[in-house]
């Protein structure tokens, strides 16, 4: 039986361990695969491409090729993929006060940047 559960649908689309978080960087504008690498420094390359896919696939990013040697490749969120934003700030809200009742700092460059406030998500530098 198909479940219709808007919370399963959700996490259809941005479960997984680096979907949110590409999400969150291409908030701040159109990344290059080696800038997404740089920001998300855990992911292995096969695994960070397999998020992008299914990304594109889901159509919640944009994935733009250019016809040049070397290949140039840049990843840009969608309309539907710049919804998911408010979500996103949930999530880092949420996080910050759990973090912050378990008197843990966070380390995250994401506390200083909202997406929905400017066009601007930081650097973990």
């Amino acid at each position: 039986m198909e479940s219709n559960c808007p919370v399963e649908a959700t996490l259809d689309l941005i479960g997984g361990k680096y979907k949110a978080l590409i999400l969150w960087h291409l908030s701040d504008g159109t990344l290059r695969f080696s800038e997404l690498r740089k920001r998300i420094s855990s992911a292995t390359p096969k695994m960070l491409t397999q998020q992008l896919r299914e990304l594109e696939a889901r159509e919640l990013i944009y994935r733009q090729v250019y016809p040049v040697i070397p290949p140039k490749v840049e990843y840009s969120l969608t309309d539907l993929g710049r919804s998911l934003l408010p979500i996103l700030v949930a999530m880092r809200n949420w996080g910050a006060e759990y973090l912050k009742s378990r008197n843990l700092n966070s380390s995250c460059f994401m506390m200083d940047s909202d997406p929905l406030r400017k066009n601007n998500c930081g650097s973990d530098d």
